[in-house]
């Protein structure tokens, strides 16, 4: 049997707002696959301090850690890069805002860094960590990697749960936690009107004033039958971590058990941006729901699943080319709704 899941992070609406945002939609393709589909609520922890996509892709990909995202090593590799016995912290620059109430970190979509900047702040911060013992390694411009060492204990928040929100809440904490906020604020300093950053300001840009650490892995490998994944439209570290190309559908692909992400949707949704929000769930009606629609219907998938979530829950559609032709469940956005 071959089946497909797709996972699409903020395809679920936000509760108050999706009476409203459902009734803009116009996708007949999406709605004929999750009106005739089983339908599960899945749990979700939001101790995790990750959004739900991001444990539940851990999850299947044998990638978690207590239940936690543990993705650095295996994006490490994806870049090239050995994680040999230690234990390693996925480390992305970030702009923080200081605003007159509180601190937030920007959705690191939106930094638009380039590899020169990056490697010039990169070598800038690399001797504070050597000399505390955390090694860091380049893997692209918004994907670095720091040796964990004695901070494994840390507990950390991924950037996009974290995204937009007060920082009070979502900073590293743990016995250690003093010591890497030590660290951070020499970074801060030493980047504090670094040519780099006085370049970017120059150029309209958010200067780049912070890091951010999450996805806490050791060198252990993945579980021996993870699907094959393959992603689109989604940050680095996603993209290291995926095992074939990037593919735009769900229409091609030989593997018996596989999953796409698409990223599609996520910047317009922490950004707050409804209309764009709308505008790429039609493109994907167009380039997704639609194909994999008649991928099904015509026998080249058996079974498709897609799991859809927003900040705070997600769900599990799953459906088969027999499912579709019960005509009497009438296609509709509704399970879209809380």
């Amino acid at each position: 049997m071959t089946q497909i899941t797709l996972v699409l992070p903020f395809a679920l609406p936000p509760t108050e707002l999706a009476p409203d945002l459902v009734r803009a939609l116009q996708a007949p393709a999406l709605a004929a696959l999750i009106s005739r589909a089983s339908c599960t609520a899945l749990p979700f922890d939001d101790n995790l301090r990750a959004l739900p996509h991001e444990a539940w892709l851990a999850h299947r990909l044998g990638l978690s850690a207590d239940g936690r995202p543990a993705y650095a090593a295996a994006a490490m590799r994806g870049f090239g890069l050995d994680p040999a016995a230690d234990s390693w912290f996925i480390i992305n620059p970030a702009h923080i805002d200081i605003a007159r109430s509180h601190l937030s970190v920007g959705d690191m979509r939106q930094l638009q860094l380039d590899d020169s900047h990056a490697h010039a702040l990169f070598d800038t911060a690399r001797p504070l960590f050597d000399e505390i013992g955390k090694m860091l390694l380049y893997g692209d411009a918004h994907t670095w990697f720091m040796r964990a060492g004695d901070w494994s204990a840390l507990q950390t928040a991924s950037p996009d749960a974290a995204a937009g929100q007060n920082l009070t809440d979502w900073l590293p904490t743990g016995p250690l936690a003093a010591d890497f906020r030590k660290l951070q604020n020499e970074v801060q300093m030493l980047w504090f009107e670094h040519p780099a950053n006085v370049e970017r300001e120059g150029r309209g840009l958010a200067a780049i004033n912070s890091f951010w650490p999450w996805a806490l892995a050791d060198a252990g490998a993945a579980v021996a039958h993870a699907p094959a994944l393959t992603s689109a439209a989604v940050p680095a570290w996603l993209s290291a971590t995926a095992s074939g190309p990037a593919q735009p559908n769900a229409a091609g692909g030989d593997a018996a058990d596989s999953v796409l992400v698409r990223g599609d949707l996520s910047a317009a949704a922490i950004g707050a941006d409804w209309s764009g929000w709308i505008g790429h769930m039609h493109r994907l009606e167009e380039t997704l729901f639609a194909p994999t629609l008649a991928a099904l219907m015509q026998g080249h998938k058996a079974k498709v699943k897609l799991v859809l979530g927003h900040r705070h829950a997600h769900r599990e559609f799953t459906t088969t080319k027999w499912s579709q032709r019960a005509f009497w469940r009438r296609p509709t956005l509704n399970r879209l709704l809380p």
